[in-house]
């Protein structure tokens, strides 16, 4: 073999074999987390489009600039022990369960269990669908805190749900960690919001190496008896509460209706670290705040400042 060919020869053996290192490398890094949450969906209550609303924000829907977006969701999901579940039951959770079973873990199981945060519409309303004229669901667990609970025990048509055995309310209490595996624990904590027919809790989801905070909605953060930036420091994931963008935004006294806006979260947090703007991945976006687009230069602005807003079908390790 001339020392040409020999060169050549070598060349090629080196290249493959970089290659097939390489390959090696990227399926190491593709692998797919055991425990993880998804997001289900990232809109207020009543979704978007929202319904009779013929301004500009609901209008790009309708001239196909903008895509539909579910009601404000997570989905918990551990491969390991082949278990899935739901933080809040929205009105959309027809779309929800299907996406969990067919892009996640189809177990054989509607849901593992559904945990609520408050009595909202866009929060427990999905409920009516594991019932007589839907499902039929069969002990589908569902985790709610003692006023959630009795809300549900005592009012139809949500308390049929629990004659026919559609589903079984586990109480919660505050504070007071659900351990679902030896991979997963779930903890509620109270936190100040309009409670006309039952309390409001946030949730803190832990695996075994990340955790994080789920808070779609909320009063004012200087109203809750917690520091929302030492709650964050605390975690990797962060979903707030961002149903407004600022003040102004509705014709309505918004004072009504107090959420942290989106402005006052970021003014909130300008001077602490990227790492800890990094955790903030807001949700729960009303049709009216312009970071409910799929692009908006205000959106951008603060994605530029290190804050996050995750997209339907995102997944966070845990």
């Amino acid at each position: 073999m001339k020392p040409i060919q020999l060169l050549c020869l070598i060349f090629l053996l080196q290249f493959f074999s970089c290659q097939e290192k390489l390959k090696t490398e990227i399926k190491a890094i593709d692998v797919a987390p055991k425990q993880y949450i998804t997001v289900l969906g990232i809109a207020q209550d009543a979704g978007y489009p929202q319904i009779d609303c013929s301004k500009e924000c609901c209008q790009s829907f309708y001239d196909e600039f903008e895509t539909k977006k579910m009601v404000s969701c997570l989905g918990l999901v551990d491969l390991e022990s082949k278990s899935k579940w739901l933080f809040d039951a929205t009105p959309d959770i027809s779309e929800q369960v299907h996406i969990l079973k067919a892009k996640h873990l189809n177990n054989n199981k509607v849901i593992d269990g559904v945990f609520l945060t408050h009595a909202h519409i866009g929060h427990y309303t999905g409920l009516m669908y594991l019932g007589r004229e839907a499902i039929g669901g069969k002990n589908i667990p569902v985790y709610a805190m003692p006023r959630m609970k009795s809300y549900i025990e005592n009012n139809g048509p949500w308390s049929q749900l629990i004659t026919l055995n559609n589903i079984d309310v586990n109480p919660l209490h505050n504070d007071s960690t659900i351990v679902l595996n030896s991979n997963l624990k779930v903890t509620p904590f109270l936190v100040p919001h309009r409670d006309e027919f039952s309390e409001t809790v946030g949730y803190k989801i832990e695996g075994k190496t990340k955790s994080a905070l789920f808070i779609p909605d909320i009063d004012k953060w200087d109203v809750w008896e917690r520091n929302i930036i030492d709650e964050v420091k605390q975690v990797d994931y962060a979903f707030l509460d961002a149903s407004f963008f600022a003040d102004g935004e509705l014709e309505r006294d918004m004072s009504k209706i107090p959420h942290p806006f989106t402005t006052e979260t970021t003014t909130l947090f300008e001077s602490e670290s990227e790492a800890t703007k990094n955790k903030i991945h807001f949700i729960h976006f009303n049709h009216t705040n312009p970071a409910i687009k799929d692009s908006h230069p205000l959106k951008d602005s603060l994605q530029n400042l290190g804050f996050r807003f995750p997209k339907e079908g995102s997944v966070f390790e845990l």
